[in-house]
């Protein structure tokens, strides 16, 4: 008999096992480091768009090749 290639049964992976404190709802150590992480990158985007207005702010008032004084 020959074998079945249509039959993906059990194809897809392992589930993850979960502890005895993730089953009775605890929070795993796993969920806090990726708050964790998420509050970190969070903070990091925030200073760099701070950082990136306050570059546009100085650039926009650099006195120099601005079309109304190239007119005079």
């Amino acid at each position: 008999m020959a074998k079945s290639r249509n039959n993906l049964l059990g194809v897809g992976g392992q589930r993850k096992k979960l502890s005895r404190a993730d089953q009775q709802g605890a929070g795993s150590a796993r969920t806090a480091d990726r708050k964790v992480a998420e509050d970190k990158k969070q903070e990091l985007v925030r200073k760099m768009r701070e950082r990136a207005e306050g570059q546009a702010a100085t650039t926009a008032d650099e006195p120099g090749d601005d079309a109304s004084s190239a007119q005079s």
